[in-house]
């Protein structure tokens, strides 16, 4: 296991200034997010030109990249884009959104297996992000989600289950499909706090993540529109990195 920053951290600024940043609290690693809607940086950027955008990324910044964590759904045709900007990064991971809540199960898995065979042919794999008001909100429908569509894995975000509407589910059956995860510290009435004022088990989420062999990312994964003061930012991505650090 590694540790990583996800660029949402930083996403309310320009995404060259958000790696600037994230090498300022000496982190190696990103977890590239991709906003369509945003100014930070949007996936139709990342796939206009593969080579150059590569390029231009190891230009700029020293940071190794582990993923692209996407924002909102995308068409097939950008997803084979994004995957050639991945083999141009030698990125590995794609992280897409799950659908909503009421959609259909079939259309889900007719969708996700799409994904998943343009995906295959980069040698990249698809993590479902796991959210409250998507399918993935119930640890028992990702995992179903998984064993539908082979080859399909979980971008686990577990605050969604600590503080959403099955929290007082178990869900230690997601770990055996996890691909990716996200992390922040977390209480049963909000997603996001101060790091060590939430309820979040990390040395457990990496004791279960080891059971499995898990070798991929810990992304440290801030939403700055939940900070009420970003100028606290520095401060709790530095205690969250460290306090990982220690457990691993």
């Amino acid at each position: 296991m590694f540790i990583a920053a996800s660029s949402r951290c930083f996403a309310d600024v320009p995404f060259d200034e958000a790696c600037r940043q994230i090498v300022d609290l000496e982190y190696d690693k990103i977890d590239i997010w991709l906003d369509e809607q945003s100014g930070h940086l949007k996936p139709s950027v990342a796939i206009a030109n593969p080579d150059q955008f590569a390029f231009q990324f190891r230009d700029k910044c020293r940071l190794s990249p582990v993923a692209f964590t996407l924002a909102h759904d995308i068409e097939p045709a950008v997803m084979r884009g994004l995957c050639e900007t991945c083999k141009a990064m030698r990125i590995t991971q794609i992280n897409v959104p799950a659908g909503q809540l009421g959609t259909p199960f079939n259309s889900e898995i007719d969708r996700l297996k799409e994904f998943v065979a343009i995906a295959n042919e980069y040698g990249v794999r698809i993590g479902l992000q796991t959210k409250t008001g998507h399918l993935t909100e119930d640890p028992h429908t990702a995992v179903e989600l998984c064993q539908s569509v082979r080859g399909l894995g979980l971008s686990l975000d577990p605050s969604y289950y600590i503080c959403g509407p099955h929290r007082n589910q178990t869900w230690d059956q997601v770990f055996p499909y996890v691909f990716h995860t996200s992390l922040r510290d977390t209480t049963e009435k909000d997603i996001q706090v101060q790091v060590g004022l939430g309820e979040m088990d990390y040395a457990r989420l990496i004791q279960c993540l080891k059971r499995e062999n898990y070798g991929r990312a810990l992304s440290v994964d801030f939403d700055p529109t939940l900070m009420s003061d970003l100028s606290i930012r520095p401060l709790e991505m530095r205690k969250l990195r460290l306090l990982l650090e220690t457990l691993l």
